[in-house]
């Protein structure tokens, strides 16, 4: 264990390479990590974040560089280091007190000791209610507070984070968040690689990345306050908010623009206020988003290539989507119970709720990829329970997890979705050449799936879903750990396909998101606890907290607590 001065970083890296052949994932990439703090490692897909995290955990080798970590060279003192990896690094067949013996037992602690560091990381994450559960039965939050915990088995003064927020709610986000504040206070010093920004705007430094270059290093109110003066609230009176948007994005004055409820929050382009016909602007304050955005080119113009070449459905009266009732058990569990709602075309509706609330129970319900115990469902007028084939060819379908075969390549996947869809001959070929030039994957086609950069995966999920040009779309969490430039692009997508006539239900863990539904089904406990449009849940949330002018993370959160209160306090429920 090599000494550190006091205030020195516990990790430094200087000109950093690193190429895989032609590719070169690292170029000359500075950092350095102080102890007690948090520096926040954010960049698009590929940016070269794993791969510089990985160099500092001693699993790779730079290039080109110099590196001190803990005193010596990256690998040398793995006592002192806790690594937490971005896909789940544990084993789903072991049980969580298992998980945590076996990296007990690869990390040197010695057996007298296990006991009681358990029970205080059990209660630090608050597992110790599941310590038989099997990690694979885990929800998404509980899988990621069983991560950390085994990155600290020994306390370590590095701790690497890659990425722990993917597919987590956002109140396990703040868990996690608070969880790891707690141990910079104690001077551990923490690298966190993130696609959330609004976690890096917490970080004490965070260091951007883009095609493996360093962009920006240093304080993140740097990135905020660059945009004063740039960021606005965009209305209209005369134009619904997603042919706004759309208008928006294709003007050359606006830089960046999202939905924000019945409104678009956009960046301009230059220093001036942009003059746009029949548009009201009010000037909001800058977040690190914006700065993100800005320094990265900007996001995507606002015509979707997709939605271009794509069927226009009529806007008829029957719903696309109908549940009544819809119960689902297993066994003594109940998953999902008594779930209602409608949704329409051209309609964007959400379900939300925290990891293991039932939304995904749900959607495999509605997908005929599960049959319910109680209730009915009907896709496109199809009843799933007599007409489950027709209902199928009348929806895509986006799945949680990477759903496509990681050992086809592109065009192998494309063309098994596209049978499994009923296409076939020179439909199913039109198909495909239409969705590898609009999603640009020609480049691509001949790469295995398994091997491609995430984006490209989303990308090809999403052309598989959509070949068929179906009526009706289920994406459930469409984006997860997708960098904001790329959700962008694949929004752009979706607004586009709802003007035609599309029907989309989603789930999304990403607030800024939910914002783009038009109705939001609240989840919790396989319950629905709330119902609305996204204003109307902020302002349920407004009532039930007492919230002035809160996000739709807010509101997500305070619903959820207040259901949690009523749940556990039957008079108050009454």
């Amino acid at each position: 264990m090599a000494a550190i001065p006091a205030g020195d970083p516990v990790a430094r890296a200087t000109g950093v390479v690193k190429r895989f052949g032609a590719l070169t994932a690292l170029d000359g990439v500075d950092i350095e990590i102080l102890p007690g703090r948090i520096t926040g490692l954010v960049g698009p897909d590929a940016a070269g974040k794993t791969t510089l995290i990985r160099i500092l955990a001693g699993l790779m080798s730079a290039n080109e560089g110099e590196l001190r970590v803990l005193g010596g060279a990256p690998g040398e003192d793995l006592e002192d280091l806790g690594y937490m990896p971005q896909r789940f690094g544990l084993y789903e067949d072991l049980s969580v007190i298992q998980n945590l013996n076996l990296y007990a037992d690869l990390r040197g602690l010695p057996t007298p000791d296990k006991r009681a560091t358990f029970d205080r990381l059990l209660a630090f994450t608050d597992l110790a209610s599941f310590e038989d559960r099997p990690a694979g039965k885990l929800s998404g939050g509980m899988k990621q507070k069983l991560g950390l915990a085994c990155a600290l088995v020994k306390t370590p003064r590095l701790l690497l984070l890659d990425e722990p927020g993917v597919g987590v709610d956002p109140i396990s986000r703040r868990e996690l968040w608070a969880m790891v504040k707690e141990l910079t206070g104690e001077g551990i010093g923490v690298l966190w690689s993130t696609a959330y920004l609004d976690e890096a705007e917490k970080c004490d430094a965070v260091c951007l990345l883009n095609d493996g270059k360093l962009l920006y290093s240093g304080d993140p109110a740097g990135l905020t306050e660059r945009m004063e003066g740039r960021v606005y609230l965009a209305r209209s009176d005369q134009v619904d908010r997603r042919p706004l948007l759309r208008s928006l994005l294709d003007n050359d004055a606006v830089l960046d623009a999202t939905i924000q409820g019945s409104t678009i929050r956009l960046l301009s382009a230059g220093g001036e206020r942009p003059q746009i016909d029949g548009v009201s602007l009010t000037p909001v304050p800058p977040k690190l988003e914006d700065g993100f955005i800005e320094i990265l080119g900007g996001g995507p113009k606002g015509t979707s290539a997709l939605a271009e070449a794509y069927t226009t459905f009529e806007r008829s009266g029957q719903p696309a989507i109908e549940a009544v009732g819809l119960t689902k058990r297993y066994g003594d569990f109940t998953a999902a119970n008594q779930i209602s709602f409608t949704a329409r075309p051209g309609q964007i509706f959400g379900l939300l709720g925290p990891n293991g609330a039932g939304k995904s129970t749900t959607f495999k319900m509605l997908c005929g990829l599960a049959t319910p115990t109680e209730g009915q469902c009907a896709v496109a007028g199809h009843d799933l329970k007599h007409s489950g084939a027709a209902a199928r060819q009348s929806l895509g379908y986006m799945a949680q997890k990477f759903s496509l075969y990681g050992d086809l390549s592109v065009r192998q996947n494309l063309d098994f979705f596209a049978g499994a869809y009923g296409l076939a001959g020179g439909a199913a070929r039109a198909a495909i050449d239409k969705v590898v030039d609009i999603f640009e994957l020609g480049e691509k086609v001949k790469v295995n799936a398994g091997q491609l950069p995430l984006g490209y995966k989303q990308r090809l999920a999403l052309a598989c879903a959509v070949m068929h040009e179906p009526p009706v779309l289920f994406l459930d969490e469409p984006t997860s750990g997708v960098d904001p430039v790329m959700r962008r692009e694949f929004w752009v997508h979706i607004n586009g396909l709802v003007a035609r006539g599309v029907c989309v239900l989603v789930t999304t863990h990403f607030m800024e998101e939910a914002e783009y539904c038009d109705d939001i089904l609240l989840i919790y406990r396989s319950e629905q606890i709330a119902t609305g449009s996204p204003d109307d849940l902020k302002r349920q949330a407004a009532e039930a907290a007492g919230l002035d002018d809160p996000t739709m993370e807010d509101a997500f959160i305070a619903l959820i607590e207040a259901s949690h209160i009523d749940t556990r306090n039957p008079r108050k429920a009454a």
